[in-house]
């Protein structure tokens, strides 16, 4: 496992160039305690086996159990990282991670949804933290709500985060581990998305594509309006579960799918998320039923007379069933993300308190 591991970064380091020039171009690190909160796979152990060569002492703790590759994780702790991360570790053993990881004291904070600035602010105690960076429209919307004791920025609403993985790469691999996950294909079938940020943009502009009949639904007046503009039909969500084939949540929102709207959803539909936060769908609901799983990843529900199938069990599906972002297009982000750590522990480090966009001369750099 470990050899095979070794191919597989090495694979990985040879299709991120940008990252490798990001990294070798982040000053001396030693001196900074970075806790990252984020997804744990392949493609995130470039950057974080760049930071320890640099010298920043790394903490580990996942945004999402059900994302983790464990070997990823254990390669990266014999390089010297701590962690407390593994694959669907338990809610209770993942709360204790991020108590965890503030114990130690990081001097910096690197996160995918705010878990940690979040967990600090609820107590008048806890590290210093100096800077940090947050990557998701749902951390986002959380750091929103509060006045933080430090510098945080937010790298999610860039241009070339936007437009590059919201907007291209999410759809385009959520139906790519569909597809492998089902052995279906979208043909003949009704495509409902439920939300019309860039992700699910991104969504419904890829099921089109690979054959699917696509449907919207969205809350928001100025996104409906922007998703008829786009040429789609945008369908109350009460109507819409009814006629869709396929649901895909993508709104970053908590119990948007509820029980109400599954008990009237058609028998077989097949529903998946792919929006940061796992609770986008009523899976309570659907686990207080006689169930089975046909195929890995798919998650039989028997509601009456109806089968519903839940994909990945309504966590962030492109990544747990699938392998997220492609090589190349990941390499843009993370070389984002080697540059946004520059700057907390550069210029960054000296903004007054507060929620700032990430700004253009510390990433541009990076592309």
């Amino acid at each position: 496992m470990y050899q095979d591991f070794e191919s597989e970064l090495d694979w990985a380091m040879r299709h991120m160039p940008r990252t490798r020039a990001a990294v070798a171009a982040l000053p001396d690190l030693n001196g900074v305690r970075l806790a990252c909160n984020m997804h744990l796979d392949l493609k995130m152990a470039p950057l974080v086996a760049g930071l320890l060569g640099k010298g920043a002492a790394v903490y580990l703790t996942t945004c999402n159990p059900t994302t983790v590759q464990d070997d990823v994780v254990a390669w990266l702790e014999r390089r010297g990282a701590q962690a407390h991360a593994w694959r669907d570790m338990s809610d209770a053993d993942w709360s204790t991670s991020f108590d965890r990881a503030l114990a130690w004291e990081p001097t910096h904070l690197c996160e995918m949804g705010a878990d940690l600035t979040t967990r600090l602010h609820q107590s008048a105690a806890g590290p210093q933290i100096i800077a940090g960076l947050e990557a998701t429209g749902s951390g986002i919307s959380r750091l929103n709500g509060m006045a933080p004791r430090y510098p945080i920025f937010n790298w999610d609403d860039l241009p070339v985060k936007e437009g590059l993985h919201n907007r291209h790469m999410v759809g385009l691999t959520a139906w790519h581990t569909f597809f492998q996950t089902t052995h279906l294909t979208l043909h003949e079938k009704c495509v409902l998305v439920i939300g019309y940020g860039l992700v699910g943009q991104g969504v419904a502009a890829a099921a089109k594509a690979y054959g699917g009949q696509v449907i919207v639904a969205e809350i928001d007046p100025a996104r409906a309006l922007q998703a008829r503009y786009d040429g789609w039909a945008v369908v109350d969500l009460t109507t819409a579960v009814t006629q869709a084939d396929v649901i895909a949540t993508a709104t970053g929102a908590k119990n948007v799918l509820s029980a109400q709207h599954l008990q009237q959803v058609k028998d077989g539909v097949f529903i998946l998320n792919v929006g940061h936060v796992a609770a986008e769908i009523d899976v309570g609901f659907l686990k207080n039923l006689p169930h089975s799983e046909p195929m890995p990843f798919v998650n039989a529900y028997q509601l009456g007379e109806k089968k519903v199938y839940l994909l990945a069990n309504g966590s962030m599906f492109n990544l747990t069933a699938g392998y997220g972002d492609s090589l190349n297009a990941f390499d843009v982000t993370l070389a984002v993300m080697a540059a946004g750590i520059g700057h907390i522990v550069g210029d960054g480090a000296r903004q007054a308190p507060g929620l700032y966009l990430l700004p253009q001369s510390a990433w541009q750099p990076a592309l």
